[in-house]
Protein backbone atom coordinates (compact mmCIF):
# COMPACT_ATOMS: atom_id res chain seq x y z
CA UNK A 1 0.00 0.00 0.00
CA UNK A 2 1.56 3.53 -0.78
CA UNK A 3 2.21 5.06 2.22
CA UNK A 4 -0.03 8.23 1.43
CA UNK A 5 -3.27 5.14 2.01
CA UNK A 6 -2.04 4.87 5.78
CA UNK A 7 -2.46 8.87 6.12
CA UNK A 8 -3.98 10.24 8.79
CA UNK A 9 -4.95 13.68 8.87
CA UNK A 10 -3.50 15.14 12.49
CA UNK A 11 -1.30 12.28 12.99
CA UNK A 12 2.55 13.50 13.29
CA UNK A 13 5.93 11.41 14.14
CA UNK A 14 7.74 14.47 15.88
CA UNK A 15 7.56 16.58 18.11
CA UNK A 16 9.36 19.50 18.19
CA UNK A 17 9.83 22.34 21.22
CA UNK A 18 8.20 26.18 20.59
CA UNK A 19 10.48 28.36 18.61
CA UNK A 20 12.34 30.83 21.26
CA UNK A 21 13.53 33.28 18.27
CA UNK A 22 10.90 35.48 16.19
CA UNK A 23 9.51 33.97 13.25
CA UNK A 24 10.52 35.89 9.95
CA UNK A 25 8.69 35.80 6.37
CA UNK A 26 12.70 35.41 5.14
CA UNK A 27 11.53 34.28 1.67
CA UNK A 28 9.62 36.85 -0.36
CA UNK A 29 6.20 36.52 -0.87
CA UNK A 30 6.08 35.19 -4.12
CA UNK A 31 8.38 32.12 -3.29
CA UNK A 32 6.23 31.47 -0.71
CA UNK A 33 3.63 28.49 -0.75
CA UNK A 34 -0.02 29.24 -0.33
CA UNK A 35 -0.77 25.84 1.23
CA UNK A 36 0.61 23.43 3.23
CA UNK A 37 2.70 20.88 1.08
CA UNK A 38 0.20 17.58 0.27
CA UNK A 39 2.79 14.95 2.28
CA UNK A 40 1.24 11.95 4.17
CA UNK A 41 0.46 12.04 7.84
CA UNK A 42 1.59 9.19 10.26
CA UNK A 43 3.14 8.45 13.40
CA UNK A 44 6.82 7.32 13.64
CA UNK A 45 5.77 3.69 14.00
CA UNK A 46 3.88 3.87 10.59
CA UNK A 47 6.46 4.95 8.64
CA UNK A 48 9.02 2.89 10.34
CA UNK A 49 6.70 -0.44 9.20
CA UNK A 50 6.12 1.08 5.69
CA UNK A 51 9.63 1.05 4.66
CA UNK A 52 10.72 -2.35 6.74
CA UNK A 53 7.89 -3.65 4.58
CA UNK A 54 9.38 -1.87 1.62
CA UNK A 55 12.81 -3.26 2.32
CA UNK A 56 11.13 -6.91 2.45
CA UNK A 57 9.94 -6.97 -1.25
CA UNK A 58 13.83 -6.19 -2.65
CA UNK A 59 16.08 -8.75 -3.78
CA UNK A 60 19.33 -8.62 -3.08
CA UNK A 61 22.33 -10.63 -2.50
CA UNK A 62 21.73 -10.28 1.00
CA UNK A 63 18.54 -12.07 0.60
CA UNK A 64 19.12 -14.32 -1.85
CA UNK A 65 21.32 -15.69 -4.83
CA UNK A 66 21.78 -13.29 -7.84
CA UNK A 67 23.24 -15.49 -10.78
CA UNK A 68 23.18 -12.23 -13.04
CA UNK A 69 25.44 -12.90 -16.55
CA UNK A 70 27.64 -9.58 -17.69
CA UNK A 71 26.71 -7.84 -14.62
CA UNK A 72 28.04 -9.30 -11.85
CA UNK A 73 25.93 -8.60 -9.05
CA UNK A 74 28.54 -10.34 -6.17
CA UNK A 75 29.27 -9.93 -1.98
CA UNK A 76 30.07 -6.39 -1.46
CA UNK A 77 32.14 -7.24 2.18
CA UNK A 78 30.17 -4.94 4.92
CA UNK A 79 33.75 -4.00 6.23
CA UNK A 80 34.00 -2.51 3.52
CA UNK A 81 30.96 -0.44 4.16
CA UNK A 82 32.80 0.46 7.57
CA UNK A 83 35.78 1.97 6.20
CA UNK A 84 33.61 4.18 3.88
CA UNK A 85 31.73 5.05 6.68
CA UNK A 86 34.39 6.71 8.70
CA UNK A 87 34.09 10.51 9.58
CA UNK A 88 37.81 11.12 8.38
CA UNK A 89 36.59 10.37 5.08
CA UNK A 90 32.67 10.42 4.73
CA UNK A 91 32.90 13.92 6.84
CA UNK A 92 35.01 15.59 3.63
CA UNK A 93 33.44 18.45 1.77
CA UNK A 94 34.54 18.59 -1.98
CA UNK A 95 34.95 21.82 -1.94
CA UNK A 96 37.93 22.06 1.60
CA UNK A 97 40.84 23.45 -0.25
CA UNK A 98 43.75 20.86 -2.04
CA UNK A 99 46.17 23.60 -2.69
CA UNK A 100 46.01 26.10 0.41
CA UNK A 101 47.63 25.46 3.61
CA UNK A 102 49.53 22.33 1.78
CA UNK A 103 46.13 20.60 1.50
CA UNK A 104 46.67 19.34 4.81
CA UNK A 105 42.49 18.61 5.47
CA UNK A 106 42.51 16.04 2.20
CA UNK A 107 46.03 14.31 2.29
CA UNK A 108 44.12 10.88 3.04
CA UNK A 109 41.77 11.70 0.62
CA UNK A 110 44.32 12.32 -2.00
CA UNK A 111 46.55 9.55 -0.76
CA UNK A 112 43.84 6.80 -1.59
CA UNK A 113 43.21 8.09 -4.73
CA UNK A 114 46.78 8.37 -6.09
CA UNK A 115 48.02 4.55 -4.36
CA UNK A 116 44.46 3.02 -6.01
CA UNK A 117 45.58 4.54 -9.29
CA UNK A 118 49.28 3.55 -8.62
CA UNK A 119 47.66 -0.27 -7.92
CA UNK A 120 45.24 -0.34 -10.89
CA UNK A 121 48.72 0.31 -13.17
CA UNK A 122 49.83 -2.51 -11.86
CA UNK A 123 47.16 -4.73 -11.61
CA UNK A 124 46.54 -3.88 -15.29
CA UNK A 125 49.81 -3.23 -16.83
CA UNK A 126 49.13 0.02 -17.83
CA UNK A 127 51.14 3.27 -17.42
CA UNK A 128 48.19 5.59 -15.96
CA UNK A 129 44.38 5.95 -14.97
CA UNK A 130 42.24 8.01 -13.90
CA UNK A 131 39.23 6.88 -11.74
CA UNK A 132 36.78 10.49 -12.71
CA UNK A 133 34.51 8.18 -14.40
CA UNK A 134 31.01 7.53 -12.36
CA UNK A 135 30.26 3.92 -14.16
CA UNK A 136 31.90 1.35 -16.73
CA UNK A 137 29.48 3.03 -19.23
CA UNK A 138 30.82 6.37 -18.58
CA UNK A 139 34.44 4.95 -18.40
CA UNK A 140 33.86 3.30 -21.78
CA UNK A 141 32.79 7.10 -23.14
CA UNK A 142 35.72 8.22 -21.53
CA UNK A 143 38.63 6.14 -23.19
CA UNK A 144 36.75 6.54 -26.65
CA UNK A 145 36.84 10.53 -25.99
CA UNK A 146 40.88 9.96 -25.19
CA UNK A 147 40.73 7.86 -28.50
CA UNK A 148 39.56 10.37 -30.49
CA UNK A 149 41.41 13.25 -29.29
CA UNK A 150 44.81 11.21 -29.79
CA UNK A 151 43.41 10.80 -33.17
CA UNK A 152 42.61 14.42 -33.49
CA UNK A 153 46.13 15.29 -32.30
CA UNK A 154 47.81 13.84 -34.06
CA UNK A 155 45.90 14.50 -37.59
CA UNK A 156 44.18 10.90 -38.40
CA UNK A 157 41.09 11.50 -39.75
CA UNK A 158 39.65 8.21 -38.58
CA UNK A 159 35.89 7.52 -39.07
CA UNK A 160 34.97 4.20 -37.99
CA UNK A 161 35.39 1.91 -34.80
CA UNK A 162 35.06 -2.07 -35.13
CA UNK A 163 33.10 -3.56 -32.40
CA UNK A 164 32.46 -7.85 -32.24
CA UNK A 165 29.23 -9.37 -31.95
CA UNK A 166 30.25 -10.65 -28.88
CA UNK A 167 31.19 -7.36 -27.06
CA UNK A 168 29.29 -5.44 -24.53
CA UNK A 169 26.03 -3.94 -25.75
CA UNK A 170 27.11 -0.36 -24.49
CA UNK A 171 30.13 -0.56 -26.94
CA UNK A 172 28.45 1.16 -29.89
CA UNK A 173 26.85 3.73 -27.83
CA UNK A 174 30.30 4.91 -26.88
CA UNK A 175 31.99 4.86 -29.78
CA UNK A 176 29.16 6.57 -31.56
CA UNK A 177 28.34 9.84 -28.84
CA UNK A 178 32.71 10.19 -29.51
CA UNK A 179 31.39 10.64 -33.69
CA UNK A 180 32.34 7.28 -34.55
CA UNK A 181 30.30 5.05 -36.91
CA UNK A 182 30.51 1.02 -35.71
CA UNK A 183 31.13 -1.73 -37.69
CA UNK A 184 29.91 -5.12 -36.63
CA UNK A 185 32.24 -8.40 -36.56
CA UNK A 186 30.82 -11.70 -36.26
CA UNK A 187 32.28 -14.47 -33.78
CA UNK A 188 33.46 -17.73 -35.44
CA UNK A 189 30.87 -20.03 -33.90
CA UNK A 190 33.10 -22.93 -33.08
CA UNK A 191 35.45 -21.19 -31.16
CA UNK A 192 33.34 -18.59 -29.38
CA UNK A 193 35.60 -15.60 -29.95
CA UNK A 194 36.02 -13.35 -32.64
CA UNK A 195 36.71 -14.33 -36.01
CA UNK A 196 40.12 -13.05 -37.01
CA UNK A 197 39.29 -13.54 -41.02
CA UNK A 198 36.46 -11.42 -40.51
CA UNK A 199 38.39 -8.74 -38.18
CA UNK A 200 41.47 -8.63 -41.04
CA UNK A 201 38.72 -7.79 -43.80
CA UNK A 202 36.98 -5.51 -42.07
CA UNK A 203 39.98 -2.91 -40.17
CA UNK A 204 40.96 -0.45 -42.56
CA UNK A 205 43.25 3.00 -42.64
CA UNK A 206 39.85 4.64 -41.65
CA UNK A 207 39.38 2.36 -38.63
CA UNK A 208 40.69 4.62 -35.47
CA UNK A 209 39.82 1.77 -32.58
CA UNK A 210 38.91 -1.85 -32.36
CA UNK A 211 36.45 -2.89 -29.07
CA UNK A 212 37.71 -5.96 -27.65
CA UNK A 213 35.59 -7.37 -24.24
CA UNK A 214 37.78 -10.27 -22.68
CA UNK A 215 36.37 -12.41 -21.74
CA UNK A 216 33.52 -11.81 -24.30
CA UNK A 217 29.89 -11.96 -23.55
CA UNK A 218 29.91 -16.30 -23.94
CA UNK A 219 32.48 -16.12 -20.72
CA UNK A 220 35.52 -17.03 -23.34
CA UNK A 221 38.58 -15.83 -22.76
CA UNK A 222 40.56 -14.60 -26.27
CA UNK A 223 43.45 -16.43 -26.51
CA UNK A 224 44.33 -14.30 -29.57
CA UNK A 225 44.07 -10.94 -28.40
CA UNK A 226 47.92 -10.19 -29.10
CA UNK A 227 47.05 -10.93 -33.19
CA UNK A 228 44.08 -8.29 -32.15
CA UNK A 229 46.24 -5.79 -31.09
CA UNK A 230 49.20 -6.35 -34.39
CA UNK A 231 46.02 -6.02 -36.74
CA UNK A 232 44.81 -2.54 -35.49
CA UNK A 233 48.30 -1.41 -34.83
CA UNK A 234 49.33 -2.49 -38.29
CA UNK A 235 46.48 0.74 -39.71
CA UNK A 236 46.94 2.97 -36.82
CA UNK A 237 43.91 2.09 -34.81
CA UNK A 238 44.00 1.60 -31.34
CA UNK A 239 42.70 -1.39 -28.91
CA UNK A 240 40.15 -0.36 -26.32
CA UNK A 241 39.47 -3.10 -23.56
CA UNK A 242 36.45 -3.75 -22.06
CA UNK A 243 37.52 -4.48 -18.35
CA UNK A 244 34.00 -5.73 -17.35
CA UNK A 245 35.25 -9.26 -16.48
CA UNK A 246 38.67 -8.38 -15.48
CA UNK A 247 37.25 -11.08 -11.98
CA UNK A 248 37.79 -13.86 -14.45
CA UNK A 249 41.56 -12.97 -15.30
CA UNK A 250 42.91 -11.42 -11.61
CA UNK A 251 46.61 -11.88 -11.72
CA UNK A 252 46.41 -14.10 -14.57
CA UNK A 253 46.48 -12.04 -17.67
CA UNK A 254 47.76 -7.61 -17.30
CA UNK A 255 45.69 -6.20 -20.74
CA UNK A 256 48.93 -3.67 -20.87
CA UNK A 257 50.90 -6.03 -21.20
CA UNK A 258 49.04 -7.10 -24.56
CA UNK A 259 49.55 -4.00 -26.13
CA UNK A 260 46.17 -3.02 -25.11
CA UNK A 261 45.97 1.24 -25.56
CA UNK A 262 43.05 1.94 -23.15
CA UNK A 263 40.76 0.18 -20.45
CA UNK A 264 37.63 0.52 -18.25
CA UNK A 265 37.53 -1.31 -15.28
CA UNK A 266 33.99 -2.16 -13.72
CA UNK A 267 34.86 -1.68 -9.67
CA UNK A 268 31.31 -3.27 -9.00
CA UNK A 269 32.28 -6.68 -11.00
CA UNK A 270 36.14 -6.84 -10.00
CA UNK A 271 36.63 -5.23 -7.07
CA UNK A 272 33.09 -5.43 -5.00
CA UNK A 273 31.40 -2.32 -4.78
CA UNK A 274 27.62 -1.18 -5.58
CA UNK A 275 26.45 -1.79 -8.95
CA UNK A 276 26.55 1.01 -10.80
CA UNK A 277 22.32 0.97 -11.19
CA UNK A 278 22.20 0.76 -7.72
CA UNK A 279 24.23 3.28 -7.46
CA UNK A 280 26.51 4.98 -6.95
CA UNK A 281 28.83 3.23 -9.27
CA UNK A 282 32.85 3.90 -10.80
CA UNK A 283 34.61 3.54 -14.09
CA UNK A 284 38.33 3.82 -13.90
CA UNK A 285 40.14 4.06 -16.84
CA UNK A 286 43.87 3.11 -17.71
CA UNK A 287 46.20 3.61 -20.35
CA UNK A 288 49.21 3.34 -21.67
CA UNK A 289 52.17 6.06 -21.92
CA UNK A 290 51.35 7.79 -25.50
CA UNK A 291 47.29 8.26 -24.08
CA UNK A 292 48.05 9.74 -20.51
CA UNK A 293 47.85 13.56 -21.51
CA UNK A 294 44.92 12.93 -22.39
CA UNK A 295 43.51 11.56 -19.35
CA UNK A 296 40.43 13.96 -17.80
CA UNK A 297 41.53 16.50 -14.95
CA UNK A 298 42.34 17.01 -12.52
CA UNK A 299 45.03 14.36 -11.63
CA UNK A 300 46.54 13.56 -8.39
CA UNK A 301 50.59 14.24 -8.04
CA UNK A 302 52.81 13.42 -5.48
CA UNK A 303 54.72 16.16 -4.73
CA UNK A 304 58.75 16.27 -3.84
CA UNK A 305 58.04 16.57 -0.05
CA UNK A 306 55.41 13.40 -0.42
CA UNK A 307 51.99 15.50 -0.09
CA UNK A 308 49.58 15.03 -2.86
CA UNK A 309 47.64 17.86 -4.54
CA UNK A 310 45.17 18.21 -7.59
CA UNK A 311 46.85 18.83 -11.06
CA UNK A 312 45.09 20.85 -13.53
CA UNK A 313 47.77 21.43 -16.21
CA UNK A 314 47.23 19.03 -18.75
CA UNK A 315 46.66 20.91 -22.19
CA UNK A 316 45.62 18.42 -24.37
CA UNK A 317 43.43 16.46 -21.58
CA UNK A 318 39.93 15.83 -22.52
CA UNK A 319 38.43 17.93 -19.83
CA UNK A 320 35.95 17.02 -17.04
CA UNK A 321 33.80 14.01 -17.38
CA UNK A 322 32.73 14.26 -13.82
CA UNK A 323 32.28 16.73 -10.92
CA UNK A 324 34.67 16.50 -8.44
CA UNK A 325 37.26 13.60 -8.31
CA UNK A 326 34.38 11.20 -9.40
CA UNK A 327 32.66 8.78 -6.34
CA UNK A 328 35.44 8.80 -3.94
CA UNK A 329 33.74 6.23 -1.33
CA UNK A 330 33.12 3.48 -4.14
CA UNK A 331 37.27 3.55 -5.08
CA UNK A 332 37.87 4.03 -1.48
CA UNK A 333 36.08 0.52 -0.79
CA UNK A 334 37.67 -0.70 -3.83
CA UNK A 335 41.22 0.46 -2.59
CA UNK A 336 40.60 -1.22 0.63
CA UNK A 337 39.41 -4.42 -0.92
CA UNK A 338 42.52 -4.66 -2.46
CA UNK A 339 44.52 -4.21 0.35
CA UNK A 340 42.49 -6.52 2.12
CA UNK A 341 42.55 -9.71 -0.40
CA UNK A 342 46.64 -8.79 -1.41
CA UNK A 343 48.26 -10.05 -4.99
CA UNK A 344 47.47 -13.78 -3.59
CA UNK A 345 43.65 -12.86 -2.95
CA UNK A 346 42.87 -10.87 -6.06
CA UNK A 347 44.39 -14.82 -7.75
CA UNK A 348 42.12 -16.75 -6.02
CA UNK A 349 39.30 -14.31 -7.23
CA UNK A 350 39.50 -15.37 -10.94
CA UNK A 351 40.25 -18.58 -9.84
CA UNK A 352 37.27 -19.24 -7.88
CA UNK A 353 35.07 -17.14 -10.03
CA UNK A 354 36.12 -19.33 -13.10
CA UNK A 355 35.35 -23.09 -10.79
CA UNK A 356 32.19 -21.83 -9.95
CA UNK A 357 31.18 -20.98 -13.08
CA UNK A 358 32.41 -24.48 -14.80
CA UNK A 359 31.07 -26.37 -12.01
CA UNK A 360 27.12 -24.68 -12.81
CA UNK A 361 28.45 -25.48 -16.58
CA UNK A 362 29.22 -28.86 -16.05
CA UNK A 363 26.21 -29.65 -14.02
CA UNK A 364 23.30 -28.17 -16.23
CA UNK A 365 24.90 -28.56 -19.95
CA UNK A 366 23.06 -32.27 -20.62
CA UNK A 367 19.80 -30.53 -19.84
CA UNK A 368 20.43 -27.43 -22.17
CA UNK A 369 22.10 -26.50 -24.43
CA UNK A 370 25.60 -25.50 -24.41
CA UNK A 371 26.81 -23.25 -27.72
CA UNK A 372 29.97 -23.88 -27.65
CA UNK A 373 31.55 -26.71 -26.28
CA UNK A 374 34.43 -25.79 -24.55
CA UNK A 375 35.34 -24.74 -20.81
CA UNK A 376 34.23 -21.10 -19.69
CA UNK A 377 35.85 -18.36 -17.34
CA UNK A 378 34.07 -16.30 -15.15
CA UNK A 379 30.42 -16.91 -16.41
CA UNK A 380 28.54 -19.32 -18.92
CA UNK A 381 25.91 -18.69 -21.87
CA UNK A 382 23.21 -21.99 -21.92
CA UNK A 383 20.32 -21.59 -24.43
CA UNK A 384 16.77 -23.12 -24.00
CA UNK A 385 16.25 -23.98 -27.46
CA UNK A 386 15.86 -27.48 -26.29
CA UNK A 387 12.89 -26.36 -24.45
CA UNK A 388 11.18 -24.66 -27.05
CA UNK A 389 9.51 -27.81 -28.40
CA UNK A 390 7.84 -27.71 -25.69
CA UNK A 391 6.76 -24.14 -25.96
CA UNK A 392 8.98 -23.43 -23.46
CA UNK A 393 11.70 -20.11 -23.61
CA UNK A 394 14.22 -18.81 -21.54
CA UNK A 395 11.73 -16.13 -20.19
CA UNK A 396 9.51 -18.80 -18.80
CA UNK A 397 12.89 -20.64 -16.98
CA UNK A 398 13.60 -17.30 -15.64
CA UNK A 399 10.37 -16.57 -14.34
CA UNK A 400 9.73 -19.81 -12.80
CA UNK A 401 13.19 -19.22 -10.92
CA UNK A 402 11.80 -16.35 -9.07
CA UNK A 403 9.19 -19.00 -7.47
CA UNK A 404 12.40 -20.94 -6.35
CA UNK A 405 13.86 -17.86 -4.55
CA UNK A 406 16.53 -17.22 -7.20
CA UNK A 407 16.94 -14.22 -8.80
CA UNK A 408 16.77 -14.98 -12.90
CA UNK A 409 20.07 -14.83 -14.82
CA UNK A 410 20.62 -12.78 -18.06
CA UNK A 411 17.99 -13.70 -20.82
CA UNK A 412 18.05 -13.04 -24.35
CA UNK A 413 21.97 -11.29 -24.43
CA UNK A 414 24.51 -12.28 -26.26
CA UNK A 415 22.20 -11.89 -29.07
CA UNK A 416 24.05 -14.50 -30.93
CA UNK A 417 22.78 -17.02 -29.07
CA UNK A 418 19.16 -17.64 -29.39
CA UNK A 419 17.13 -18.40 -26.13
CA UNK A 420 20.54 -17.34 -24.13
CA UNK A 421 20.48 -17.47 -20.54
CA UNK A 422 24.00 -16.13 -19.17
CA UNK A 423 24.64 -17.32 -16.09
CA UNK A 424 27.23 -15.99 -13.26
CA UNK A 425 27.54 -17.47 -9.79
CA UNK A 426 30.80 -15.40 -9.02
CA UNK A 427 33.19 -16.45 -6.67
CA UNK A 428 31.66 -15.59 -3.63
CA UNK A 429 28.76 -18.30 -3.15
CA UNK A 430 29.05 -21.65 -1.83
CA UNK A 431 29.13 -24.87 -3.63
CA UNK A 432 25.81 -25.48 -1.33
CA UNK A 433 24.01 -22.11 -2.61
CA UNK A 434 25.22 -23.78 -6.59
CA UNK A 435 24.17 -26.93 -5.89
CA UNK A 436 20.48 -25.31 -4.66
CA UNK A 437 20.41 -23.39 -8.51
CA UNK A 438 21.47 -26.77 -10.27
CA UNK A 439 18.90 -28.94 -8.29
CA UNK A 440 16.28 -25.82 -9.31
CA UNK A 441 17.34 -25.32 -13.18
CA UNK A 442 16.84 -29.12 -13.22
CA UNK A 443 13.71 -29.45 -12.05
CA UNK A 444 12.44 -26.45 -14.57
CA UNK A 445 14.23 -28.29 -17.41
CA UNK A 446 12.11 -31.19 -16.61
CA UNK A 447 8.97 -29.37 -16.31
CA UNK A 448 9.75 -28.00 -19.43
CA UNK A 449 8.63 -31.62 -20.66
CA UNK A 450 5.86 -32.69 -18.00
CA UNK A 451 3.86 -29.69 -16.92
CA UNK A 452 5.15 -26.84 -19.35
CA UNK A 453 1.82 -24.41 -18.51
CA UNK A 454 3.51 -24.64 -14.94
CA UNK A 455 6.22 -22.55 -16.74
CA UNK A 456 4.17 -20.11 -18.73
CA UNK A 457 2.23 -19.52 -15.66
CA UNK A 458 5.25 -18.47 -13.27
CA UNK A 459 5.78 -16.45 -10.95
CA UNK A 460 3.02 -17.31 -8.39
CA UNK A 461 4.28 -16.22 -5.51
CA UNK A 462 4.92 -12.84 -6.28
CA UNK A 463 2.53 -9.77 -6.00
CA UNK A 464 2.94 -9.30 -9.99
CA UNK A 465 3.20 -12.14 -12.43
CA UNK A 466 3.31 -11.54 -16.18
CA UNK A 467 2.85 -7.56 -16.90
CA UNK A 468 2.46 -5.95 -20.37
CA UNK A 469 5.58 -4.68 -20.36
CA UNK A 470 5.43 -2.58 -23.35
CA UNK A 471 2.08 -0.88 -21.74
CA UNK A 472 3.56 -0.45 -18.64
CA UNK A 473 5.94 1.59 -20.58
CA UNK A 474 3.34 3.40 -22.99
CA UNK A 475 0.69 3.73 -20.52
CA UNK A 476 2.00 3.64 -16.81
CA UNK A 477 -0.79 4.03 -13.93
CA UNK A 478 1.21 4.45 -10.89
CA UNK A 479 -1.96 4.15 -8.59
CA UNK A 480 -1.40 0.91 -6.40
CA UNK A 481 -2.95 -0.82 -6.04
CA UNK A 482 -5.79 -0.13 -8.11
CA UNK A 483 -9.23 -0.05 -6.22
CA UNK A 484 -11.18 -2.59 -8.68
CA UNK A 485 -8.42 -4.72 -8.41
CA UNK A 486 -9.82 -8.10 -8.35
CA UNK A 487 -6.58 -9.72 -7.09
CA UNK A 488 -2.66 -9.53 -6.58
CA UNK A 489 -1.25 -10.26 -10.16
CA UNK A 490 -3.63 -6.76 -10.96
CA UNK A 491 -2.07 -4.71 -8.47
CA UNK A 492 -0.11 -2.72 -10.84
CA UNK A 493 -1.84 -1.87 -13.99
Amino acid sequence: MLIFKQSQPGRTGVSLPAGDVPETAGLPESYRRAQEPALPELSELDVVRHFTWLSRRNFGLDTGFYPLGSCTMKYNPKILERIAARPGFADLHPFLPQLRHGGRLVQGALMVVYEFERLLCEIMGMDAFTLHPMAGAHGELTGMMIIAAYHRDHGNRKTEVIIPDEAHGTNPSSAAIAGYRTRSVPTNPATGILDLAALESAVTDDTAAIMLTNPNTLGIFNDQVDRVVEIAHRHGALVYYDGANLNAVLGKFRPGDAGIDVMHVNLHKTFATPHGGGGPGAGPVGVRRHLADYLPISRVVKRSDSTYTLDYDYPKSIGYVAPFYGNFMIYLRAYAYTLLLGARGLVEVSENAVLNANYVMHRLKDVYDLPVQKSCMHEFVLSARRQNAYDVHALDIAKALIDRGFHPPTVYFPLVVPEAMMIEPTETESRETLDRFIDAMRELAALAEKDPDQLRRAPVTTPISRPDEVRAAKAMDFQYPPEDSPNDNERVR
